[in-house]
């Protein structure tokens, strides 16, 4: 594994404690991390969710990162508050291993920027 690759995993390691450390249960995944961002950028609090519901979470929490680099910008807000994206650019193809890499660099700057916490 390349330095740069240990330090992102050490940085995400970082992360889980501290969403650990906040919310008293450590996310599992990539996956639960973009869960936690889709219900904080929608806004409306902990609640049961659907499975249908936490799908959208989590492509809003997808949005929401990548608009950082100008892939998505807000469309709209729903009648019921749910945020709606818009593709800007074309996503770059890549395979499972680079997008889960690309994806948690983006959620690592989300909490960074948006939470003003230094995860080094």
């Amino acid at each position: 594994m390349v330095k740069k690759d240990l330090d992102l995993e050490k940085r995400w390691g970082k992360l889980l404690v501290g969403l650990q450390q906040l919310l008293g249960k450590k996310p599992t995944d990539l996956n639960a991390v973009l869960f936690i961002i889709g219900v904080q950028e929608l806004g409306s609090g902990p609640r049961n969710f659907s499975k249908e519901e936490k799908q959208d979470l989590m492509h809003i929490a997808v949005c929401r990162i990548l608009s950082r680099s100008g892939f998505y910008s807000l469309d709209f807000i729903d009648q019921d508050g749910w945020p709606h994206w818009k593709l800007e650019k074309t996503l770059p193809h890549l395979n499972a291993m680079e997008q889960e890499k690309m994806l948690k660099i983006h959620v690592l700057e989300y909490f960074e920027d948006e939470f003003e916490i230094d995860i080094k």
